[in-house]
């Protein structure tokens, strides 16, 4: 609460209500652009190898834009998915429109691709509504990336809603990249839309001064992985004995003789850092004492041989 009530705080609140997380939509349209870019040709790609006729997926405009927007007026027949990441619960929103559903359909179950397909006013079948959701998931692998650059969506990506649910969904309004593509085949026409929050997209597709690349914290990772394997550690080696009460305790001497139980050797319990790694063989060789690991030891197995020792 204190952070939030700071001066620099409330600043670069309002800031980023009203004009994004910078206030630079030039860097805004350029991350924008660069994603565009990067992503049409795999979402191409990758939505056409699942159809029986192709369909043309391009980029029409990219905006700068408010979450809000991305509301469909009532009435038609859209379809939309509000996608989490690591750092944001909406950071990747998409809305499908009727026509470019419709387009998905005809080329999935092999419509004359010479007719325009059969427009939708009606509300979306299951059957509809699972291929706009194949198709989503395609879109948001693609836009999400891989290693250093990743935008860390979370997978799988909630299912598509419509009609009255879409009008319902609560939207958090603030600055978004909006980019529009356009889904068409020679007879017909469609529209999806991308909404991505500033800071969602500027926190990933930004040059961010700082900020180390995974790929090397990674490598750091490991290296130091493989400096802690080296570490020196104490083993210690311990022979269970046979209980004793309280009393008896107390009444040992020096130089009394505890008497081992019988499987005591085979009993002993190799530990570093008092936990408890072997059940191990006490042995001599030569000169030295030595122990010869017999299994791993298991917690789980000695509190039951414990409750049934016989």
């Amino acid at each position: 609460m204190a952070e939030a009530a700071s001066p620099a705080a409330l600043q670069s609140l309002i800031v980023e209500k009203l004009v994004g997380a910078t206030g630079a939509t030039d860097k805004v349209m350029g991350a924008s652009r660069s994603l565009a870019i990067r992503a049409v040709p795999l979402i191409s790609k990758s939505i056409n190898e699942g159809l029986t006729d192709p369909v043309d997926f391009t980029l029409k405009s990219v905006e700068v834009a408010r979450i809000a927007d991305i509301r469909p007026p009532a009435g038609g027949h859209h379809a939309m998915t509000i996608a989490p990441s690591a750092i944001s619960a909406d950071a990747l929103l998409l809305l499908i429109d009727a026509d470019a559903i419709a387009i998905f359909v005809s080329a999935l179950f092999g419509a004359d691709p010479d007719m325009p397909p059969v427009p939708i006013e009606r509300d979306l079948s299951p059957t509809e509504l699972a291929l706009v959701n194949m198709v989503f998931h395609q879109i948001a692998t693609a836009v999400n990336g891989t290693g250093a650059r990743s935008l860390d969506i979370r997978f799988p990506i909630p299912p598509a809603i419509t009609g009255d649910e879409l009008q319902k969904q609560l939207l958090r309004d603030g600055p978004a990249a909006k980019l529009v593509f356009e889904i068409s085949t020679s007879k017909s026409r469609g529209t999806l839309v991308l909404f991505m929050p500033h800071r969602v997209l500027l926190s990933h597709r930004a040059e961010r001064p700082g900020v180390a690349d995974r790929a090397v914290a990674a490598k750091w990772g490991a290296h130091f992985g493989e400096e802690i394997m080296r570490s020196v550690v104490r083993l210690d080696a311990a022979i269970p004995m046979a209980p004793m009460t309280l009393g008896e305790l107390a009444a040992l001497q020096v130089g009394q003789v505890i008497e081992m139980p019988k499987m005591a050797q085979a009993e002993t319990r190799l530990s570093a850092k008092n936990k408890m790694l072997f059940v191990c063989e006490f042995g001599k060789l030569g000169a030295n004492y030595t122990v010869r690991v017999r299994h791993p030891y298991d917690a789980g197995q000695q509190f039951i041989d414990g409750l049934f020792p016989g």
